[in-house]
């Protein structure tokens, strides 16, 4: 049986160093001795360097990284310097990100370059909305097929894919409430374009759920969401309740 695996993205956040070594550091300490369950906390870059003297319990993630290795792109970081900084799993997709401009192309040239430098990626996909039609389910086939074209199936079993709701992420205006259902229905969906694509290899993928998940939400996910894991992001920015979500996935 695989390990579950919880995944902090602390987006822009905290503001100061000593924050950001004071929220690690209550982490580390209230999840030590796993034996089931994985543990990534993706910090803001400039975090990185210091958080990975804290604790070797804990891996460390980034939250973007740019597909070139070296050269002029001012204001970006490649995959390989993420590496050399401790750095072992990468965000790439996020909803977030895309409202910046990122598209599927992008996004599948730097899932290409992670793998490359030796980063997991972690791909997000996820629809801005549901319809009657059924019409998101078509938007996500897109993004996967899109996003993880040219990819081999020797390299498959690195990435994970986080289903993310944009309507039900804690950023988004009016946002809803997602369910364990929502969740399962999408996970047996994108399991089923992955198998298409990359036949018994798909089956070591993780998919995992992402839509502002939380310590009171965490075990219906974990049990009914048809996921092998979460990426909760305001809550992995208090350590009780991301220490909370942790404890639930070990147990289950």
């Amino acid at each position: 049986m695989r390990k579950k695996i919880i995944i902090g993205n602390w987006k822009m956040n905290p503001l100061t160093l000593k924050e950001a070594e004071k929220l690690f550091g209550a982490i580390a300490k209230n999840v030590s001795r796993l034996k089931k369950t994985e543990i990534i906390v993706c910090p803001p870059f400039l975090y990185l360097e210091e958080l990975k003297k804290l604790s070797r319990k804990i891996s460390l993630g980034a939250q973007d990284a740019f597909w070139g290795e070296v050269g002029a792109f001012t204001g970006e970081i490649s995959g390989q310097m993420l590496y050399d900084a401790g750095v072992r799993y990468v965000i790439l997709g996020h909803s977030e990100r895309r409202a910046l401009g990122e598209n599927n192309g992008s996004i599948n040239k730097k899932i290409k370059s992670s793998l490359a430098a030796g980063l997991r990626p972690i791909l997000c996909v996820g629809e801005n909305m549901r319809d009657e039609n059924h019409e998101y389910f078509g938007l996500v086939k897109t993004q996967l097929e899109e996003c993880l074209a040219g990819i081999s199936r020797d390299s498959v079993s690195k990435i994970i894919v986080a289903y993310e709701p944009v309507w039900a992420i804690s950023s988004t205006p009016g946002r809803k409430d997602a369910t364990p259902e929502d969740s399962k229905e999408m996970a047996i969906f994108i399991r089923k374009i992955l198998s298409d694509k990359f036949g018994g290899e798909a089956s070591k993928m993780r998919i995992i759920y992402g839509g502002s998940v939380n310590d009171k939400d965490a075990e219906g996910f974990l049990k009914n969401g048809g996921v092998d894991g979460l990426l909760p992001g305001r809550a992995s920015l208090d350590a009780k309740k991301f220490s909370e979500i942790v404890t639930i996935a070990e147990k289950i």
